[in-house]
């Protein structure tokens, strides 16, 4: 005989759940895929995992490219670092206009088609950002160097009572009126606007695609699932980096030039490699990642082993209940009024949840931390530790990323291995967050020297530590030489000091070509033949030695930080309604975007700006991008900075854990206050033997009075 049960879920809510028996399986059907079966569920599903992971891998190979290109762009487009900093920041513009929207809207809409749309845009942007390479003139550096062996002209960098360098642009020069149209058009605005654009387009990937996963796994297997995304989009700037690297290496004229006449290496801090070439490559993976999604359902039937996990009076009230047509039965065209009423409400109830929005504060804060350091890692590899531009991507490639993918992979093994609770998650996020921030103080015992440059950190008989910002380059051993100090061309005396450039050395004569250019009669080289050799001195042992150590340091920190990703994230997932899923990760995305992906690169870069020695000059005027700096402030400001931000997140962390406790315990007492007895005792202890198998189990209420203002399920 079928049974009928009525419950009341809450006061609020004067609804009655009726229970009913279990209908057969042959006639489960999901409203648009017709009849379910395991199979095809479980099929569709792995396409759609193989599909995200691949859009994750785009979106996250093309971000990676282009905080790989912060040193080329600074110097193709001579501009400072903080200017870089916005250029970096748009990304997250691009997604502040568009993702709340997007994830509120989103969700009741066809979510694989929105993320295919904006594969396509993130496409769009990405080629757009490679632009102005094909509109801008060809790249002129500074140099006093012959590039051709067969050039017999006398070479004197240093002229008597000449207000022009002999063989390279003048700061003094009038402005021609090439220069002029040159300097109307700021080529980094293409950039700005493409990075915007790709900001668009990512926007639905993350909350839409998590959100759809984790509505249509099996529940043992949804932090699984996950992290295993999360490991794919950590991947994907492992091989960001190493294109980073290889067009790093590339000249930036390539095809459009003569190599023979490039005299400068990539080691060189003139030197711009083929940035425009990765974003080329990229635009084109991600335009790839579009197709799959076009070829998927818009929603997916329960799978028969999530139902068979309940008993048939369970199962009767899952298949009928407001939860389960909220999961995964097809939504009716929705009226967008009333969902744009409806918005501000529901937005109300999110950040009433204490754990939520304390989990937020928390990420926000050290979003700035990670955001700012990743930005300006590789830069502070080559400034402090006299690295190229390409080794320190590919370092970043082959070392670090890697650490940071294999972490998140194991944080989510650990998690489905051991079955942690809520409460669980939060304590080991917790704990490795504490100790990779421990081990991240030795950064600071890992300083370098400055390099020794006559006439800014040392004087020009390299016995006095200077270290003066924009301090004069001029002496009375170059006083007749009249030489511009802002052309940045280095060379090497036999002194071992480093001199601005041969007109600031003194040099009268040169013999040789390329990089094998020797100049002579250098009058402020007081030693030996008084001579010195194209291109800075490499004369910093220390520095060299404590690198190694550097790297070994950062990979295990960067493995250690990671472990307590994915605990993280399902932390984030579980501390809230399943109906406000999306806009909780789509709201999450968007503050930390804000107020941490727009601002963070910028005042990094503003700060690392007040430790420049000395600043280029643009060829029409103006100051140019950072020559030479303060190697220990540049140390002191960013790795200051950066743990600064970890430890205040740290006392937001302490509270919330105590708040999430406080909810946990006040649960437990309701629920055992409301099913002490009789049947309800025994289904309460079913409850809780589900929740100690499965950190999933949260997604169905669990007690005969179901509060809907309760919103930390466990």
């Amino acid at each position: 005989m079928p049974r009928n049960c009525i419950r009341e879920t809450s006061p609020k809510e004067n609804k009655i759940i009726v229970w009913k028996m279990d209908l057969p399986n042959k006639e489960r059907r999901s409203p648009e895929n017709g009849p379910s079966s395991a199979r095809p569920c479980c099929s569709s599903l792995k396409k759609f995992l193989v599909a995200l992971s691949f859009a994750y891998f785009a979106k996250a190979l093309s971000g990676s490219y282009m905080k790989s290109t912060i040193t080329q762009l600074e110097r193709r487009f001579d501009i400072p670092s903080y200017l870089i900093g916005v250029i970096d920041g748009s990304f997250e513009i691009g997604n502040l206009l568009v993702i709340a929207f997007v994830s509120y809207f989103g969700a009741k809409l066809h979510r694989p088609k929105i993320i295919a749309i904006g594969c396509l845009l993130m496409s769009l942007g990405t080629f757009l950002i490679a632009l102005p390479h094909f509109i801008i003139g060809r790249y002129k550096f500074e140099t006093s160097i012959r590039s051709s062996v067969n050039s017999t002209n006398s070479l004197s960098p240093c002229r008597v009572r000449s207000s022009v360098l002999a063989a390279g642009p003048s700061a003094s020069s009038v402005p021609s009126s090439g220069c002029e149209h040159e300097s109307r058009l700021s080529m980094w605005i293409y950039v700005f606007l493409g990075n915007i654009l790709r900001g668009i387009g990512e926007t639905p990937v993350q909350p839409l695609g998590i959100s759809y996963i984790d509505d249509h796994a099996l529940e043992e297997n949804a932090a699984f699932y996950i992290g295993c995304v999360q490991t794919i989009s950590v991947v994907g700037p492992v091989f960001g980096y190493l294109l980073g690297s290889v067009c790093a290496k590339i000249y930036v004229d390539i095809g459009f030039v003569n190599m023979e006449s490039i005299s400068i290496t990539p080691g060189d801090a003139r030197w711009v490699g083929a940035w425009w070439l990765g974003y080329l490559i990229a635009g084109f993976i991600t335009l790839l990642s579009a197709m799959p999604f076009w070829f998927l359902p818009k929603s997916l039937p329960l799978p028969e082993r999530q139902l068979d996990k309940y008993s048939p009076e369970r199962t009767s009230f899952i298949k009928d209940s407001p939860l389960l047509e909220h999961k995964y039965q097809a939504d009716e065209p929705a009226n967008f009024l009333e969902m744009a009423k409806n918005f501000l409400p529901t937005l109300r109830s999110l950040l009433g949840n204490q754990v939520y929005f304390l989990y937020l504060c928390v990420t926000i804060i050290q979003f700035n931390s990670l955001i700012g350091m990743v930005t300006y890692k590789p830069k502070y590899i080559e400034q402090h530790y006299g690295q190229s531009a390409s080794k320190a991507n590919f370092l970043m490639g082959v070392i670090n990323i890697p650490a940071v993918a294999l972490g998140m992979f194991s944080g989510g093994v650990i998690m489905k291995k051991f079955k942690l609770s809520i409460m669980g998650a939060a304590k080991f996020a917790l704990g490795t967050s504490l100790l990779g921030y421990f081990l991240s103080l030795f950064f600071f015992a890992m300083g370098c020297e400055n390099a020794s440059v006559a006439g800014i950190t040392r004087s020009y008989n390299g016995t006095e530590s200077l270290c003066k910002v924009d301090s004069s380059l001029l002496a009375s051993c170059n006083a007749d030489c009249q030489c511009p100090e802002t052309n940045w061309d280095p060379v090497c005396g036999e002194n071992g000091l480093t001199y601005f450039s041969p007109c600031l050395a003194g040099c009268r004569t040169s013999h040789g070509s390329g990089m094998n250019t020797v100049f002579e009669q250098c009058s402020c080289v007081a030693v030996g033949n008084h001579t010195a050799s194209a291109g800075q001195c490499n004369n910093r042992d220390s520095c060299h030695r404590v690198f190694p150590y550097f790297l070994a340091l950062s990979v295990i920190t960067s493995f250690i930080i990671s472990l307590g990703g994915t605990p993280g994230y399902m932390l984030l997932i579980r501390c809230i309604r399943p109906q406000l899923k999306s806009l909780a990760l789509g709201f999450h995305t968007l503050t930390t975007r804000t107020l941490a992906g727009i601002p963070a690169p910028i005042y990094f870069g503003a700060i690392i700006d007040t430790t420049c020695l000395k600043w280029g000059q643009k060829k029409c005027g103006g100051r140019g991008a950072c020559r030479i700096y303060n190697t220990t402030a540049y140390r002191i400001a960013y790795l200051g900075l950066t743990m600064g931000l970890r430890t205040a997140s740290f006392f937001l962390c302490i509270l919330g854990l105590v708040v999430l406790r406080r909810h946990v315990r006040r649960q437990e007492r309701n629920t055992l206050a409301n099913g002490g007895t009789g049947a309800a005792a025994g289904e309460l202890q079913a409850l809780r033997k589900e929740e100690n198998n499965s950190c999933n189990s949260d997604q169905w209420p669990r007690t005969t009075d179901y509060d809907p203002e309760r919103e930390t399920r466990l």
